[in-house]
């Protein structure tokens, strides 16, 4: 079925801008992009240390972003921000990126998505880890790392930019420390500055690397950023 409105869940990530890729390649209009942040750090489901930067790439897209908070943590929380934007957002299907997705995180979504006649859809579970993201370098992206929490990834992993050379560490590490290459479960996370359907690219004009030697996990917190053009 093409031309369906659709809503993506939106981190900024490389996941989900191959979702709003996927969506846009078959045709699909994309109404929103749905950015959830919650204040305390530990929800499982969305956190993302950059996604109120979404803004940017939403712009640069020129897509709409609702950009949702929440205070607590869980499933039924997150679930109970979706049934708010549902209720005011009217399209056809809603787009989960990735291919690690938990059944419990899928079915919370669908959940309230039926609730409304809103279909899930997640193009790429079929789809390897490894395959995902051959997938996601070759659509031109410009990807960097944002937050680290696996054994195998440093501090100087933090900022660096994920490409086919970049990969080829990436796939080392991930075979000797046992984490997923596409980074599914939490291990890292990605945001996105270019992209072919971005208008202009995001560029980071002031950033600091935070690193906790206790847990060996850090993030990188951009205190400035603009669009600028390509």
């Amino acid at each position: 079925m093409t031309d369906m409105r659709v809503a993506i869940l939106f981190s900024g990530g490389k996941d989900s801008c191959q979702a709003v890729k996927w969506a846009l390649d078959n045709g699909h209009n994309v109404e929103a992009l749905i950015a959830i942040k919650p204040k305390n750090s530990e929800a499982y489901i969305w956190h993302y240390p950059t996604v109120e930067w979404s803004i940017l790439q939403a712009q640069s897209m020129g897509i709409p972003l609702i950009l949702a908070k929440t205070d607590d943590i869980g499933a039924e929380t997150e679930a109970n921000v979706l049934n708010k934007v549902f209720e005011k957002l009217k399209v056809d299907a809603v787009l989960l990126g990735g291919v690690g997705l938990q059944k419990t995180q899928i079915n919370a979504v669908k959940e309230i998505a039926k609730k409304f006649g809103i279909k899930v859809l997640v193009p790429y579970e079929k789809l390897s880890s490894e395959e995902l993201l051959d997938e996601e370098l070759k659509s031109g992206f410009d990807i960097r790392i944002t937050d680290v929490a696996v054994d195998g990834l440093g501090p100087d992993w933090i900022g660096k930019k994920l490409d086919s050379e970049t990969k080829i560490d990436l796939k080392r590490l991930s075979e000797k420390f046992g984490f997923d290459i596409l980074f599914e479960g939490g291990s890292a996370n990605t945001f996105v500055v270019d992209a072919p359907f971005f208008k202009k690219k995001i560029e980071i004009i002031d950033s600091e690397k935070i690193w906790d030697s206790k847990t060996s996990s850090g993030y990188l917190e951009i205190k400035n950023a603009v669009l600028s053009s390509k």
